[in-house]
């Protein structure tokens, strides 16, 4: 596919495996895991290796650091799509549950974490197969307890987006999983009334719905790209 350059970052816990049935149909770029313990950083991270224009696409904590890049760099964001995420600042349950994960982690409960209390909320089912979860298993052990740990803290630093994302006017694609008990529908009804123009589209998934419905979401994105008249131009 043919267009201009499209990068895809991963949630927490995820690598490049998340778009693996997704990348080669929109001819994208899947990045590494993000490893910086602010928001901001992550941010960073992003732009200091980016081209100087892109389309972004973001599942669940990537979603959320491309809401800090197109606070800091809208010029260089050419068209955006949000998956599985929330725009809105951490609540106190968060917060404490994202300490005691880290905290276990320091432990030694790294596997115990992501396996019993991670990924029975990846999928459609809430008693995923024993292949889903050694799947997203074996991707969590890739990605390791010290940049979990990082993507923890970075979590912690996130602020309420929807403000901001009021002055966004670039192509915006929201996807919501019809079975995410981590991200909810309404989550991303209010950041597609957010945006300007926004698109909102489900899936029925859950909230790694790249794997769940990797079809699916290689059709939405790609249908966002051919049909935004705005990026047809580039």
């Amino acid at each position: 596919m043919t267009g201009p350059p499209v990068i895809l970052i991963p949630g927490m816990l995820c690598d490049e495996e998340t778009w693996i049935d997704i990348a080669p149909a929109l001819g994208a770029h899947s990045l590494p895991p993000l490893t910086r313990p602010t928001i901001a950083g992550m941010a960073d991270e992003v732009l200091d290796t980016a081209p100087n224009t892109f389309v972004l696409a973001g599942l669940s904590l990537g979603a959320i650091v491309g809401f800090e890049i197109l606070r800091r760099a809208p010029h260089r964001v050419i068209g955006f799509c949000a998956i599985s995420t929330n725009a809105s600042a951490p609540t106190p349950h968060q917060l404490s549950a994202w300490r005691s994960h880290a905290a276990r982690t320091v432990a030694g409960d790294f596997e115990t974490i992501v396996r019993e209390d991670i990924a029975p909320t990846m999928f459609a089912d809430a008693r995923p197969s024993r292949a889903q979860v050694e799947r997203f298993v074996e991707m969590a052990r890739r990605v390791g307890p010290t940049t979990f740990r990082a993507q923890l803290a970075a979590q912690s630093t996130r602020s309420d987006a929807l403000a901001h994302l009021t002055r966004v006017h670039r192509p915006t694609l929201v996807i919501s999983a019809s079975h995410d008990v981590l991200c909810p529908p309404r989550y991303h009804q209010r950041i597609a009334d957010a945006i300007p123009g926004a698109r909102l589209a489900s899936v029925d998934a859950g909230h790694l719905c790249t794997w769940d419905r990797p079809d699916r979401l290689a059709q939405l994105i790609r249908s966002h790209l051919t049909d935004s008249p705005e990026l047809q131009e580039i």
